[in-house]
């Protein structure tokens, strides 16, 4: 069997299984850390697969093709999912801050002031 080839699908398959719990768990800190390691690894297996595989290594292979298939699958839900509720949180975000925006007050005089907020910063950690 192709060792390379089997060592690459198996470094990838790990690397999605990283960022599929991370991402399961929304921890997209953690998920985003895996990035560069998941780009080498998609790097290697693509370098892998440029060698020639005989008909009993594709045989042996299928196995571990077809894990990292069904993580890659799931990766790209929980992907999918990880930006919908990064867009809710931001949406909440985003109506939150027009809720703090002042409305135009009046001085003791009766005159209009201008008051004006001062810069906040929002933070949310996970």
């Amino acid at each position: 069997m192709s060792e390379r080839l089997a060592a690459a699908l198996a470094r990838l398959a790990d690397v999605l299984a990283r960022e599929n719990a991370a991402l399961a768990a929304l921890n997209l800190r953690r998920a985003g850390a895996l990035l560069q390691e998941k780009r080498d690894a998609a790097q290697a297996l693509a370098d892998a697969q440029a060698e020639p595989v005989t008909p009993a290594q594709r045989t042996r292979l299928a196995g571990p093709a077809d894990r990292l298939r069904a993580l890659a699958s799931e990766n790209r839900r929980l992907l999918e999912h990880a930006i919908t509720v990064q867009t809710r949180v931001l949406g909440i975000v985003a109506r939150a801050s027009r809720v703090l925006t002042p409305a135009p007050g009046y001085r003791a005089t009766g005159r209009l002031a201008d008051i004006r907020a001062a810069p906040c910063a929002l933070s949310s950690r996970a």
